[in-house]
C-alpha cells in the first residue's frame, strides 16, 4: 500500500494538469537534489543551488521523514492545509519525521522556487462517536481529516442526499465550487483544486477501483460515504450557509 506519494517538480516535457508522482510505501526511501549523471536521483530539484545530493525522503506506516544532507542549509516544510504552519529541519539532521498530510518541501535556490509537494494519505483518525468502550482504540480503515479541504468537497457532494433522498444528483464540479465559494476560507477555490481533491479522495483515502470517472467516480465517493457514515448530517455545518433563493 502507497503510505507517501510525492508530487516531482515540473520538468521539461512534463504534461500540464497531470504532474508526476512517485509512490512509496514503507521503508521505501528517495534521495532529492540537483543530480548527476554518476549520481541520479528519484526527485530531481535543477538548480545550482541546490546540492547534488541535497537530502532523502523516507516513508513510515503513516507518515514520512527528511534527511538533510546539506552542511549549510535548512529546509522549511511548509503544512499546507495550515495557515502557515511549517517545521524546519536543520542542516544535517537525519530522519525528522514529518506529521502533516498535505507538505511542501522548500530549499533555498538561486532560482527561488525549489520545492516539491509530499502527501501522507494514510493518517489515521479516531471517530469520536463510535470510541465507547475501554481498551484499544478501533482505527477506522478510511483515514479521513474533518478539518482538511478534501473532506469539505466530500461534504458538498453528499450533502443534495443528506438534505433529501437517495435519489437526489450528485453535484457537478461546478456546482461544488460555488458552494464552497461562500465560504471565505475558499473563495478562490477553483474547478481544478476541486477535481484534484476528488482525485485524492478517489486514490489514496476511499481507494475507489480505478478507471471511474467524472460522474461514475462522484457518485461512487458519496455512495461509500454515505453506506459508512463517513460523512453525516451533523457534518453539514462545516458547509457555508446557503444563500436564499431569489
Amino acid at each position: 500500500m502507497d503510505t507517501v506519494i510525492v508530487q516531482l517538480p515540473d520538468g521539461p516535457g512534463a504534461a500540464p494538469g497531470a504532474p508526476a508522482l512517485l509512490r512509496m510505501g514503507p521503508g521505501d526511501a528517495a534521495e532529492f537534489g540537483r543530480g548527476a549523471p554518476a549520481c541520479p536521483v528519484a526527485i530531481p530539484l535543477p538548480d545550482q543551488g541546490v546540492s547534488r545530493r541535497a537530502g532523502e525522503v523516507t516513508a513510515a506506516e503513516d507518515h514520512w521523514r527528511l534527511s538533510n544532507f546539506s552542511r549549510s542549509a535548512t529546509y522549511v516544510v511548509e503544512n499546507l492545509e495550515g495557515a502557515g504552519e511549517h517545521l524546519k529541519v536543520a542542516p544535517g539532521r537525519l530522519g525528522a519525521p514529518v506529521p502533516f498530510e498535505f507538505s511542501r518541501v522548500v530549499l533555498p535556490s538561486l532560482g527561488g522556487g525549489c520545492r516539491f509537494k509530499v502527501f501522507a494519505p494514510q493518517h489515521a483518525y479516531l471517530d469520536p462517536v463510535r470510541q465507547r468502550a475501554p481498551g484499544d482504540c478501533t482505527v477506522s480503515p478510511f483515514a479521513l481529516d474533518a478539518t482538511a479541504k478534501y473532506f469539505l468537497v466530500l461534504v458538498a457532494l453528499c450533502e443534495p442526499r443528506l438534505r433529501g433522498t437517495t435519489a437526489a444528483a450528485v453535484p457537478g464540479v461546478g456546482e461544488v465550487v460555488e458552494r464552497l465559494r461562500a465560504d471565505p476560507a475558499c473563495r478562490d477555490v477553483t474547478r481544478s483544486a476541486v477535481n484534484y481533491h476528488i482525485d485524492y479522495l478517489a486514490e489514496c483515502k476511499l481507494r475507489l477501483v480505478p478507471g471511474d470517472g467524472g460522474l461514475r467516480k462522484r457518485e461512487e465517493l458519496v455512495g461509500l460515504a454515505l453506506r459508512f457514515d463517513l460523512v453525516r448530517e451533523e457534518h453539514l455545518v462545516l458547509l457555508p450557509p446557503r444563500r436564499p433563493r431569489s
